[in-house]
C-alpha cells in the first residue's frame, strides 16, 4: 500500500494551512449579513481575485490527480485537455458569453435559462447541475481520502469524512467569499507544492532527454511524446485512442465549451466580480496559468510511468494511475518540501470541493427554493437555507465519493459526467443566445433529450454494445451525441411551437435591445489600458496555445 513518510515539519506546515483556511472562514463570516453576501460574495471582488479563484476552482482532483494519471496512461496527448479543451472555451466565455450573463443580472447560470426559456427548463437545468455538483464534489473528496490514506494509513471512509468536515466548516461559515479567498490562497500553495515536485521528478530520471527516451521505450511508444501524431482518421496510433476529429469536435468544442461556458461552479467566480469588465477578464486572467499547468501535472505522470515498477497495473500489484502524484512525493521529496507538496494537494482538493459546494448552495437556494418551494420568505430564511444546503451537499458528496472509488482513472469518470451534464446544456445556451426563434419548450425537451442521449452512450459503452478505441474516445462521442441530440430536438420543437415574444428576449438575445435600449452584440467597449481589453487578452492566450500545439505536435 502507498504510504508517505512525513516528519514533524511536514505535519506542522499542514496544520498551519488548515488553521489559515478555517481562519478565512471565520473572518469571512463577519462580512455575511444577507443571503447575497453568503451566496454571491456581494459582487464586489476585483478581477485578479476572481481570475485566480476561477482557475483554482478547477485545480481539484480532476486537474492534479486526474491529469497526472492521464499523463501516465496517455502521454503528452493529455495536453489536449488544456490547449484544445480549455483555453479556446475560456476565451469565448470571457469575450462572448460573460456580457450576456452579467447584463442580465442573473444570480446563477440556471436563472438565465428561466429568463430565456421557461420555468420547466429552469428547474431541469438546476436539478441537473445540482446532481453533477455533488458527483464532482465526491470525486475531490475521494482524491483527498487517497492522500490521507497515504499519509496516515486511514481507511478511505475515514479520510472522506474528515475531508468533508473541514470543507463544511469553512464554507458553511463564510459562504462564497470564504471559498474565493480560500481559492486564491490555495492557488499559490498548489503551485508551491507541484513545481518542486516536477523539477525533482525530471532530475530523478536524468533530465528531459532521458525521460523522453524512456517514455518512447514504454508501453506508450514514440507517440507518447506527441500531441497530434497518430491522430489521423483510420490511423489512431496515439495512446489517447482518438482521431483529430474527435479531439477537435468532441473535446475541443462540445465537452470544452459545454463545461467552461455553462458550469456555474466556474462562472460564479466571474459573476462575483465588481463590474462587467472585471467579469469578462476573470476567465481570461485564469487562461494564462491554465496554459502552463500541464508542466506540473502531465510531467510527473510520465515520470511515474517510467520510474515506478509495474505502475498503472494494479492487477499485478502495481500502483494505480491515480497514485502518480502521491507516489512521487513519497519517493523524491525530503521533509519540509514534502510538507509543502502535500499541503498543495490538500489545497487543490479542497478548492475543488469548495467550488462545487459553494455553487450548489446558490443554485438550490436561488433557483429551486426561493422561486418554487418557499416563495416570499425573509432574506434571513434564505441565508439559513443556503447554509443548510451547504451541509446537505457535503453529506451527499460523501456518498458519491464512493462511486469515484470504482474508477482506476478519475479523470475518465469526470469527463463522463461532463459529457452527460454539460455538453447538452451548451447547445441549449448557444441556441437561446443567438437564435430568436428558440422556444421555452424547445429548450426543455432539447436539454432533457441531450442528457438522456449522453447517459445512453455511457451505459451502452459500459455494457459493450458500443465499442470505442479507448475510454477517452467514449467521452468524446458521448458529449457529441448529447450536444447533437439536444440541438436537433430544440430546433424541431421550436419550429413547431409559437415564437417567443420580443419582450421576452429583450437584452438577453443577440441583436435584441433591452429595456435600456442597449443591443447585445459582440462589440467590446474601449478600455484605456491594454491589460483591461478582453479581446487582446484572449488573442494573446490563443496565440500561446497555437505555438505550444506546434511545438508538441
Amino acid at each position: 500500500m502507498l504510504r508517505l513518510d512525513l516528519g514533524w515539519l511536514d505535519y506542522t506546515l499542514l496544520a498551519v494551512y488548515f488553521v489559515v483556511v478555517l481562519g478565512i472562514g471565520v473572518v469571512a463570516r463577519r462580512a455575511v449579513g444577507t443571503s447575497a453576501d453568503f451566496l454571491l460574495a456581494g459582487r464586489s471582488l476585483p478581477a485578479w481575485v476572481t481570475g485566480l479563484a476561477f482557475v483554482a476552482a478547477n485545480l481539484g482532483a480532476t486537474e492534479i490527480i486526474g491529469m497526472a494519471a492521464n499523463g501516465a496512461q496517455y502521454g503528452v496527448a493529455t495536453v489536449h485537455y488544456y490547449w484544445i479543451g480549455a483555453i479556446p472555451a475560456m476565451v469565448f466565455l470571457g469575450i462572448v458569453m460573460m456580457p450576456f450573463y452579467y447584463r442580465s443580472k442573473v444570480r446563477s447560470v440556471p436563472e438565465f435559462l428561466k429568463l430565456r426559456y421557461n420555468n420547466q427548463t429552469h428547474v431541469l437545468n438546476a436539478v441537473v447541475f445540482a446532481v453533477a455538483s455533488v458527483l464532482i464534489a465526491g470525486v475531490n473528496l475521494y482524491a483527498l481520502a487517497i492522500v490521507l490514506q497515504a499519509l496516515l494509513g486511514w481507511p478511505l471512509w475515514a479520510g472522506i469524512l474528515a475531508s468533508a468536515a473541514v470543507v463544511l466548516i469553512y464554507i458553511g461559515a463564510g459562504g462564497l467569499g470564504s471559498a474565493i479567498y480560500g481559492e486564491v490562497l490555495q492557488f499559490f500553495i498548489i503551485l508551491a507544492g507541484l513545481i518542486p515536485l516536477a523539477i525533482v521528478a525530471v532530475r530523478s530520471v536524468g533530465g528531459f532527454a532521458e525521460l523522453g527516451r524512456r517514455v518512447e521505450a514504454s508501453a506508450l511508444g514514440p507517440n507518447g511524446l506527441h500531441a497530434w501524431q497518430g491522430t489521423g482518421v483510420g490511423d489512431v496510433s496515439n495512446p489517447i485512442g482518438a482521431n483529430w476529429i474527435g479531439i477537435v469536435l468532441g473535446l475541443g468544442f462540445v465537452l470544452s465549451f459545454g463545461y467552461w461556458t455553462t458550469n456555474f461552479a466556474e462562472i460564479q467566480r466571474a459573476l462575483s466580480a465588481k463590474d462587467r469588465s472585471a467579469s469578462q477578464r476573470t476567465p481570461l486572467i485564469a487562461a494564462f496559468p491554465k496554459i502552463f499547468i500541464p508542466a506540473v501535472t502531465i510531467i510527473p505522470g510520465l515520470v511515474a510511468l517510467v520510474a515506478i515498477p509495474n505502475f498503472g497495473n494494479d492487477d499485478t500489484g502495481g500502483l494505480e494511475y491515480n497514485d502518480a502524484i502521491p507516489a512521487l512525493m513519497g519517493q523524491l521529496l525530503p521533509q519540509g518540501v514534502l510538507g509543502v507538496a502535500v499541503t498543495g494537494l490538500f489545497a487543490s482538493f479542497m478548492a475543488g470541493v469548495a467550488a462545487n459546494v459553494s455553487s450548489l448552495n446558490t443554485v438550490v437556494t436561488y433557483d429551486l427554493v426561493q422561486p418554487y418551494l418557499a416563495r416570499g420568505r425573509s432574506d434571513a430564511y434564505y441565508l439559513t437555507m443556503g447554509r443548510a444546503v451547504t451541509a446537505g451537499g457535503v453529506i451527499i458528496a460523501v456518498g458519491t465519493a464512493f462511486l469515484a472509488a470504482g474508477f482506476n482513472n478519475i479523470m475518465t469518470y469526470l469527463q463522463s459526467l461532463f459529457g452527460i451534464f454539460n455538453a447538452p446544456i451548451f447547445a441549449t445556451f448557444i441556441l437561446g443566445m443567438f437564435w430568436k426563434r428558440t422556444t421555452g419548450w424547445g429548450g426543455f425537451w432539447g436539454l432533457l433529450s441531450g442528457v438522456v442521449a449522453g447517459t445512453a452512450v455511457f451505459v451502452l459503452s459500459k455494457a459493450g454494445v458500443l465499442t470505442f478505441g479507448s475510454d477517452i474516445e467514449v467521452t468524446f462521442y458521448q458529449a457529441g451525441a448529447a450536444f447533437f441530440v439536444d440541438a436537433v430536438v430544440t430546433v424541431l420543437v421550436s419550429m413547431f411551437g409559437r415564437a417567443p415574444a420580443r419582450s421576452q428576449l429583450a437584452g438577453i438575445v443577440y441583436g435584441v435591445a433591452g429595456a435600456d435600449g442597449v443591443v447585445p452584440t459582440l462589440k467590446q467597449p474601449r478600455e484605456a489600458v491594454w491589460w483591461r481589453r478582453p479581446v487582446l487578452l484572449g488573442g494573446i492566450a490563443l496565440a500561446l496555445t497555437v505555438v505550444l500545439n506546434i511545438l508538441f505536435a
